[in-house]
């Protein structure tokens, strides 16, 4: 499987504060490939970096072959949806989706049938004309996402877009996200630090902490198979057991 991006050697250096630490990362072509680990571990930078939202300090980013340094965001070829939705209030669903293929110049017609592709997908086809006010935020963030997929990009990336929604909106929004990745055969990056999140959608998850990928492996590699006692701790509903134990010649004792 031809791999879409590659990260290799990726660092970000604020001050005396390395944020990341030398990340190396691929994800393939239709990968689901999510970003796992608490506040502060640094996957919203390493998504920014990939969005050219934040410039790395050492390190190199390959999107479909093409080295990304010195390329600005805009012509990344990249769709990013916030956490945040960021839908202009005073424009219509139909000309938030439409607003980033106009400043590409996409001829009308071109930008209609995209826009009616994409919310026959997301099923908001019944919201084009209304306002983000008159939205719930599950509609809302249908339209974000609506609003990405209309670009058809190289890659998606998605910061923890669905934490601003409840519990059961978000349940509701997974699955939707999941059927849209089946349909799609999207490659996306997507940061959250929702354990059940993550092994729901991934087909590959990155566990991080403090500015470090701990974990690379499918949801049930790093659920049955951590490779350290954060991993383990970190992944999954329930606190972990721990016993303190010493190794001696004829076994183990507690």
């Amino acid at each position: 499987m031809s791999q879409t991006l590659e990260i290799s050697g990726l660092t970000r250096r604020i001050g005396k504060l390395d944020v990341l630490k030398g990340i190396d990362l691929s994800a393939a072509a239709g990968e689901f490939l999510v970003l796992l680990g608490p506040s502060g571990c640094g996957k919203s930078t390493l998504l920014n970096a990939i969005a050219g939202l934040d410039r790395p300090t050492a390190g190199k980013i390959v999107l479909a072959g093409k080295d990304l340094a010195g390329v600005a965001p805009g012509a990344r070829d990249i769709a990013m949806v916030f956490q945040s939705y960021a839908l202009y209030p005073t424009m219509t669903v139909r000309q938030n989706m439409a607003f980033n293929l106009e400043l590409r110049r996409v001829p009308a017609a071109e930008r209609e049938r995209r826009v009616r592709e994409a919310s026959r997908t997301l099923q908001i086809e019944a919201l084009l004309d209304r306002k983000p006010a008159a939205l719930s935020g599950g509609q809302r963030q249908r339209v974000a996402i609506g609003r990405a997929l209309v670009r058809d990009p190289k890659l998606f990336l998605f910061d923890e877009p669905l934490s601003n929604l409840d519990a059961k909106l978000r349940l509701e929004m997974r699955a939707e996200l999941k059927r849209l990745h089946q349909r799609l055969k999207a490659t996306i990056v997507y940061v959250t630090h929702d354990q059940i999140e993550a092994v729901t959608l991934a087909s590959k998850i990155a566990v991080m902490k403090d500015g470090m990928i701990r974990q690379l492996g499918t949801p049930d590699d790093v659920y049955l198979a951590p490779v350290d006692l954060f991993v383990a701790s970190f992944m999954g509903s329930f606190p972990l057991n721990q016993l303190t134990a010493r190794v001696t010649a004829d076994g183990m004792h507690a």
